[in-house]
């Protein structure tokens, strides 16, 4: 089904059935609009340590001479780089060639939001009451935004009063995205009806997924909406507006329904690899919902932290867009400084554990990794990536290796991650 046309202005529906009038909302659940909370708030970062340290040839020759043997006549199509906790290159085949790194985008999403939005961030969907007495409900695109939510909506809607002479009529606007703005530009057309390329809208019910993507979030919205205003007793105008109007300076937050915390979302991201909460986690850190501007503010945020961006290109925050563009010698810089970060802790514990949890629970189980590896898988057809900390005897080792095309790619990469493992090739990180 085609999306329903989302108009600059309003889309009137008035559906609903008359009923009792239900009591007025208590003083308590009316607050003034509260103020972001400013980024100054965050602790400092770290002066950059990525780039400078790592330097421009491997300082671990047996590691290397042992990668080179693994991918044998396959080096063409990956890109694998190993560095230690002191920024030095141990291997490094083909390290600054831009390859496609599927869902290890994730990485460069979550580290973006975790460092402009702090770990404490939660997104919120909130009703606001405006001064002709009509409502509104924004959000910002939590993924665990369900019915029940939406019902407690639908009642304090009612409660605060209604429309002047039908106390159970009540005229609520939905702020939402423009339909051309739901996907990625670069997601092909076959991945949006699957659940894991559903579309990124800010009021989006369980991510905009049931078994399949909801083509039009904002039609399924107004009539669940719709619905629960009914079995209440009430019924309801309800319009679309474009979210990216600015709320009046004197609307009045009713309630507001909080996400689960941020090492939540970033395990989401990052652990399940889900899709629609790493793009709403690159718009929100962005501060804009404007893919376009949230790249080009992402973008600008991983030139400052020191790290080498000669053919990284961002497309969307998830992975999705086939012409999304990093490197691995870019991706072990980048583990390496968000390890330096203030909140170092909470990025390392979002990520997938091998045998243990997320996309790696089913994986090196019973090897000396299990347990070990830190890590962001990625996977679209021809394309294999893990990128993360190996936890050796000799210290952390931030590996990243990406195949376009490699022919047993998954069995290459845990071959490659055994040889890192084995700290009896670089002693103590050297040669």
């Amino acid at each position: 089904m085609a999306p329903l046309p989302l108009a600059l202005g309003l889309i009137s529906l008035l559906v609903g059935l008359p009923g009792a009038a239900v009591a007025q909302a208590s003083p308590s659940l009316v607050d003034q609009r509260p103020a972001p909370a400013p980024l100054a708030s965050l602790p400092p970062s770290p002066p950059p340590l990525g780039l400078p340290l790592l330097q421009s040839q491997a300082s671990c020759p047996a590691l290397q001479r042992s990668i080179e043997g693994l991918v044998a006549g396959e080096a063409s199509v990956w890109s694998i780089s190993v560095a230690d906790a002191q920024g030095r290159l141990l291997a490094d085949l083909n390290g600054s060639r831009p390859r496609v790194p599927a869902s290890n985008q994730k990485l460069v999403s979550t580290a973006y939001a975790l460092d402009r939005l702090g770990p404490d961030y939660r997104l919120n969907t909130q009703l606001w009451r405006l001064n002709d007495g009509s409502l509104r409900l924004t959000g910002e695109g939590d993924p665990d935004l369900a019915l029940p939510q939406l019902q407690r909506f639908a009642r304090l809607a009612l409660a605060s009063g209604g429309s002047e002479g039908q106390p159970s009529l009540v005229r609520l606007q939905l702020a939402e995205e423009p339909p051309q703005a739901w996907w990625p530009a670069g997601w092909n057309p076959d991945d949006r009806y699957y659940a894991y390329g559903a579309p990124i809208t800010r009021l989006a019910l369980t991510s905009n997924a049931i078994q399949s993507a909801v083509a039009n979030p904002p039609s399924r919205l107004l009539t669940l909406l719709n619905r629960a205003l009914a079995q209440q007793g009430g019924q309801g105008q309800l319009t679309l507006v474009s979210a990216r109007a600015p709320l009046p300076d004197d609307a009045v937050l009713v309630h507001q329904e909080p996400s689960a915390p941020m090492h939540n979302l970033l395990s989401l991201a990052n652990t399940e690899s889900h899709n629609f909460t790493a793009e709403v986690l690159l718009r929100q850190g962005a501060g804009s919902w404007d893919l376009q501007e949230a790249r080009l503010r992402v973008y600008r945020w991983l030139s400052e932290q020191g790290l080498p961006m000669e053919g990284v290109r961002v497309a969307d925050g998830s992975g999705l867009d086939r012409t999304n563009r990093l490197t691995s010698r870019f991706l072990a810089a980048l583990l390496l400084r968000m390890n330096q970060h203030p909140y170092a802790a909470q990025y390392l514990a979002s990520m997938a554990v091998a045998g243990r949890r997320g996309t790696l629970r089913n994986v090196y189980i019973g090897t000396p990794i299990e347990g070990r590896l830190y890590a962001k898988t990625g996977t679209l057809s021809g394309v294999r990536s893990i990128s993360g900390v190996l936890e050796t005897d000799d210290g952390p080792r931030y590996v990243s290796a990406i195949s376009n095309g490699g022919g047993s790619p998954n069995t290459t990469i845990g071959a490659v991650l055994q040889q890192v493992m084995n700290t009896q090739l670089c002693p103590g990180g050297l040669s």
